[in-house]
Formats: C-alpha cells, structure tokens, sequence
C-alpha cells in the first residue's frame, strides 16, 4: 500500500507533463469576444434606464452609471400614482387579450390553409402574405374612420381589433403545421374525432414552439405599441403604459427619472412571458435537432 501511495503522485505528473496542451482556438476566442462585447451593448441600455431611475432630477445629466445619491423616490411617486396603475392595467388587458386572440386565430388559419385541401387556398395564402408589404403607418386613417364609424374610439376594443389576427402568425403557423405528420391527422379521424378535436388535440401540442415564439412576439408588440394605442385614445385613463408614460414628458418638463422608473417596471411582465414560454422553444430547438 506504502508503494502505491508513493507512484500514484509520481504517475499524475507524468501524465500532466506528457498529456498534449490543446492550443487556442483564435477563431473560437475572437467570437466569443464578438459575442460579449455585443452582449455589453445590448444590456448598456437597461443598465443605463435602472441607474437613471435611481438618481434625483439633478443628477439625471450625470452619466455615472451608479448614482452618486441613489433613491427610490422616483418609484415610490410612479406606483403611487393612480394614473401609472390604470396604464398597467390597460396594457396588460390588451397584450394579453390579442395574445391568446392571435395564437387561437393564427392557429386555425394555419391549420385550415396546411392540412385542407381546397380551391383558392393558395390564393388566399397569398393574399394574406401580401399584407405584410403595406406599412403600418398607411393603415392607421383606415382603422381610425372604422373606429369612428362604429364608436370605437377610446375602448379597449378598438385598441386591439387591428391585432387580433396577423399575417405572420398565419405564416408561423402554417409553416410549423407543414412538419405534423398527415398520418397522425388521417389517424385520428379514423378515430372519429372531428377536425376542431383534430387541431387541439393532435396538431397543437405537436407546434407547441410556434405556439410559444408566437405568444412572445405578439405580447412584445402590443405591451410596447404607441402609434395606434396615442391615435385612437382621449382619455388618460385610456391610456396605455408607453403612451401614458410620454406624458409625462409634457407635465413634468421631461421628467427622465419618472420615465426611466416607469419603463424599468413595465419591463418586469416582458420577462415574465419569456420566462414562461422560453422553454417551449428551446425543447422544440432541441427536439429538432434531435429529428435531423
């Protein structure tokens, strides 16, 4: 046992000495640098809005990251106001309205257009495709005379209605439909289960990335949406959370540190669906790779 104990030292740094040192990786290192320096640019920003919201009116041109007096004043005033929680609460109605609206739509557009097969399908493929290429600004006097026109200015209603269902979602859709096997369709209809059992049973849980990728990008759009929510609202109740925090702007002589303090809290129910749904993705990235 003495004897053992005295070669296993000496074998462990014959074989460190003999063992073969890989060498860098120059092209391995210079992507990683790429990837931290893009990473720093793209947290800057949040770093920057977190520090300006801790900081008094006086310090907002100081660009110290850390402030100097740091406080949180600035977040006591904005949940304290009785506007900021109504504009919350507009916000997260409204994306979480048109969210579960586009992934129930997009859904059943794309299911119909992928696995039925009828005259004029690929027309109206198309056509839904095609409104990808009219920009958003062109549509909005056409949604503004509809809303007039059927009393929808200033609701909640006529918030959402031009988002309820969209051309890329359609698209997503159909595309992630394209990989569920015909033969688990024909299958379940040899069970006697009708097309809507079909689609919620079968062909759902099968795209459930899409599902996720989709419900992340249609919440994004509509909690951050300005144009349209700052056109079609009067009142400031009505407002939504980007268009009410612009406000004040206008009342408090650009008020940075409010703004700042506002936008850092409207950030939290963004990672809250990512969060949520980020795993859907990455198990469907997985299990593609595993299918190829």
């Amino acid at each position: 046992m003495a004897i053992a104990e005295e070669i296993r030292p000496t074998t462990d740094a014959l074989l460190k000495t003999t063992a073969p040192k890989r060498p860098a990786n120059m092209g391995q290192i210079i992507r990683w640098g790429l990837l931290f320096l893009g990473g720093i640019l793209m947290i800057m920003p949040i770093v920057y809005m977190i520090s300006t919201s801790l900081k008094w009116p006086h310090e907002i041109y100081n660009l110290k990251l850390i402030p100097d007096e740091p406080t949180i004043e600035n977040y006591t005033f904005v949940l304290q106001d009785g506007r900021f929680f109504w504009w919350f609460l507009n916000s997260i109605v409204i994306a979480v309205i048109t969210t579960l609206c586009n992934v129930l739509f997009d859904s059943l557009v794309g299911y119909t257009l992928c696995k039925f097969r009828f005259p004029g399908r690929y027309i109206i493929f198309i056509a839904i495709l095609s409104t990808l290429m009219i920009p958003t600004e062109m549509l909005v006097i056409p949604w503004y005379l509809m809303s007039q026109q059927f009393g929808w200015l200033d609701t909640y209603w006529g918030i959402m209605f031009p988002g309820l269902m969209t051309a890329f979602g359609t698209f997503l859709m159909k595309q992630f439909f394209e990989t569920v096997p015909n033969d688990f369709i024909e299958a379940a209809r040899i069970d006697g289960l009708n097309e809507l059992q079909i689609w919620w049973t079968v062909a759902m849980p099968l795209v459930k990335p899409a599902l996720a990728a989709l419900a992340i990008f249609v919440f994004l759009g509509n909690w951050t949406a300005f144009i349209w929510p700052l056109i079609v609202t009067n009142s400031v109740e009505m407002y939504t959370l980007p268009v009410g925090l612009s406000s004040f702007g206008d009342e408090a002589d650009v008020a940075w540190e409010l703004i700042m303090t506002g936008a850092a809290i409207s950030t939290i129910p963004t990672l809250i669906v990512f969060l949520i749904f980020q795993r859907f993705i990455i198990r469907g990235v997985v299990m593609a790779g595993l299918k190829g």
